[in-house]
This record gives C-alpha cells, structure tokens and sequence, in this order.
C-alpha cells in the first residue's frame, strides 16, 4: 500500500469523510491540518484530474512538468478511468489513485489542486467542493450551467481565496490578446459590430433506451440533471456533439464554441465585468442571424457569412480586425496587425501558456487571466443566448442586477431544479 492509500484511510477511519465535512468544510483545509499550507513559490503542486474525457489529454500534461506531482486520476466511465490510470503509470507514477468519486479527490489534504473536465453539469458542484476545502481548481469552459451556478462560484473563489482558472485558453494565444488590443486602443475606432463563427451541432437524439456498460455510474453521471434514459450518445464525448447537443448538459455550440469567442469579445470590449442587454434568436421577425447586443449598441452576431475566414471579426468606425486560432490575425489598415504598443497605450494582461498562468498563480497568489468572476459574465453570455434560442424569443438582460427582465418564466431559467443527493455545496 503506498502513502497515499495509507492517507486515504486513515482519514476514513477519523471520521473526516463524508458528512462531516459539509458541516464543517474548513478542516480540510492543508494549514488547518498542519500539512504546510498553500504551495511556496517552489513547492510542489500535487494536482488531481477530474474527468478523463477528450478534453482532459492536454491538461495531464502538467504532470510531465517539473514540480508536479499527479495525484489522482478520477471519472465515472470505468474505461476512461483504466486508461487514465494507464496513461499515468507509463509516465512512471505508479502511486496515482484512480476513483471514480470525486469526492476522494477533494477531501484528500494532501491534493492541492485540481483540474476539472467533466460535462458542463458538473463544473460548479466539484469546482466549489475543491474551493472549500483549500484547493486551486482550473475548470473547463463554459465555467457553470447555469448563471446562478456562476454568482456561487464567484462568492466562492472569493470567500476560500482560491486561484481558479477558466480554461478560455484563448486569452493566452498571441494573436487574441493583439486582436483585444488593437479594439481596447480605439486604432479601429468605434466599435460598430463584431461576428463571431461558432458552428452548430445535429439536434439532440432521443433514441430508445440502452443498457447501462457494466461499471458505469450512471446516476453520478447525470448528477443534478434530470434522470434520461441511457443512450450512449448521451454521454459520448463532446467533439462531434455527444452530451453537448442536449440542453440538460449545457448550451450546445454557445456554451462549446461561444465560451471562447464570446470571452475575448468581452475582453476586447472591456466588458468583463458587465454583458449585453438583449439577446436576439435566429429567425425572431426574420432575423437572419443570432445576435446579442450592449446597451451602447454594439451588436455581436453569430455565424454571420462574412467572417472572411476568420474565427471572430471586429468592425470598426475606422477599420477591422480578424482572429483566429494559429495566430492568424488581418486588419484593415494592414499595419495595425503588427503595430507595437506604444509608451501610452493599454497592453492587456499578457499570459503566454495558460495552464503554466495558473500555476503560477498558485505559487504566487497572483490573479490569473481568467478567474472565476470572468468566467462567469462569458458563461452568462452562453447561457442566456441559448436560451433566447429555446424559447425562440428575446431575453432582456440587466447586467448590474443579473436578472432577466420582463420575462417571469425566461427568469426562471437562470438556475435549474437540482436532484435530490446533487445539492450544490454551500
């Protein structure tokens, strides 16, 4: 038995698991239990991976990078669990605990911080669980399901004083924090309209019911959502749709897609703080597009043909500018693309690898470049342009209040009825 399953229960044993800890979820953390506190500038960073779906191949990467040290490796999917426990043994770190449970992983002292890649369903229950007993946690984009999720996270990462990264990784490419300076500097002037390219996935399949794969928890699957049958294209990846073309789990290609582009359209608007005011559907008395809008008139459009091939286009009173992944970026004049900042212009917070931006944010304290009270405007953005979408109606927005407005059953929509067992931690 290694130290770590020695450590497990023993906590088992002490009664430190489980109920007790929702009464009092301080105790977990590592300087009340005299294990050392928050990680020094050179500590090292012993992190868990929760969710081992495609999303999370990138993320165990950390664990080939100098002081860290892998901990966990955790999904309800048997399989993915085998080969994430494969994956990490073959990087010689025979001691990883693979579990099912995510709740092994938060309640451990010993994990200082913890990767999140489950279904959009999943993001804020774990992610405030870590938070509360004294981890750091980087959570997959969109950051919550729901905009009520989103003010809970927020509270939290500010009451456990915990360094949380979204993973809107688009804040750490080149190409977008040019783009975002070139419109927070006025070189293109006023901004008029900005398109945005997300895409869209097949319509959900509600196919009969299927038996459930011998091992798989599908009840801690579904978690706080409602209870479906089980199909496996339920809960296949996200990639070619999967869970992410069903509602109960998310916000199709707005919530995939939209919580990348929607992030930087916010950060080149300087509106990470605030959010439009109205969210128009496709089709809605003959619109052509979905669109958003803020109340000084700025209006985000979605999937509006003249992107000139480029991933988010902003136009301007004076110009334009393009982006995309890759470090593609064109503008109009053409030189603004490779113009430096000048002494008196507003450079933006530069981060060049955002996973290394979080952990350095763990060793140093230091705010990343998308923390939780980010995250939660863009998923905001996502969560109430689709459901524009669902009801095929506008949403009126007042982004000081963040409430809906006008719309007693749309407000209705800002959190979602949880299951029994799947309350969200306090």
């Amino acid at each position: 038995m290694n130290k770590l399953e020695s450590r497990r229960k023993f906590l088992k044993r002490g009664g430190l698991w489980g109920a007790g800890l929702m009464v009092a979820p301080m105790v977990l953390r590592a300087e009340t239990l005299g294990l050392g506190g928050r990680v020094g500038p050179n500590g090292r960073i012993n992190i868990g991976f929760i969710g081992m779906g495609g999303m999370m191949g990138a993320h165990m990467g950390l664990s080939q990078q100098a002081g860290i040290q892998p901990r966990y490796v955790c999904d309800v999917k048997p399989d993915k669990l085998a080969k994430a426990k494969e994956k990490m043994s073959g990087w010689n770190y025979e001691d990883v605990v693979a579990t099912p449970d995510y709740e092994d992983v938060v309640h451990d002292p010993s994990v200082d911080a913890v990767v999140v890649a489950t279904p959009d369903h999943w993001h804020a229950a774990i992610a405030i669980a870590a938070m509360r007993a004294g981890k750091d946690v980087y959570v997959e984009k969109p950051m919550t399901l729901t905009i009520e999720e989103g003010k809970a996270m927020v509270e939290a990462e500010q009451r456990y004083g915990a360094i949380l990264q979204v993973g809107s990784q688009q804040r750490s490419e080149n190409a977008f924090r040019k783009a975002a300076e070139i419109v927070r500097n006025g070189w293109i002037g006023t901004i008029k309209e900005v398109y945005a390219m997300l895409g869209g996935f097949p319509p959900p399949v509600l196919g009969p019911e299927e038996p459930i794969p011998a091992g798989f928890n599908y009840d801690k699957w579904l978690g706080p959502t409602p209870y479906e049958p089980y199909t496996a294209e339920r809960v296949k990846g996200s990639y070619r749709g999967g869970w992410r073309r069903y509602y109960e789990y998310g916000s199709r290609k707005n919530g995939d897609w939209g919580a990348h582009h929607y992030d930087i359209i916010q950060w080149a608007l300087g509106r990470d703080h605030t959010g439009p005011v109205r969210f128009v559907p496709k089709g809605f008395e003959g619109e052509p597009y979905s669109f958003y809008e803020y109340a000084d008139g700025v209006k985000v459009v979605r999937d509006h043909p003249e992107t000139k091939g480029h991933m988010i286009r902003f136009i301007g009173s004076e110009g334009e500018v393009l982006v995309s992944r890759g470090g593609k970026i064109k503008s109009t004049p053409v030189a603004l693309a490779k113009r430096p900042l000048g002494p008196d212009d507003m450079q933006l917070y530069r981060s060049m690898n955002h996973k290394n931006n979080w952990l350095e944010g763990i060793r140093t304290r230091r705010c990343p470049i998308c923390p939780a009270s980010v995250g939660h405007r863009t998923a905001t953005i996502c969560h109430l342009a689709a459901l524009a979408e669902r009801l095929k109606r506008p949403i009126y927005w007042d982004p000081d209040k963040e409430a809906i407005l006008g719309d007693p059953y749309a407000k209705r929509w800002q959190s979602r009825p949880r299951r029994s067992g799947y309350e969200l931690p306090a």
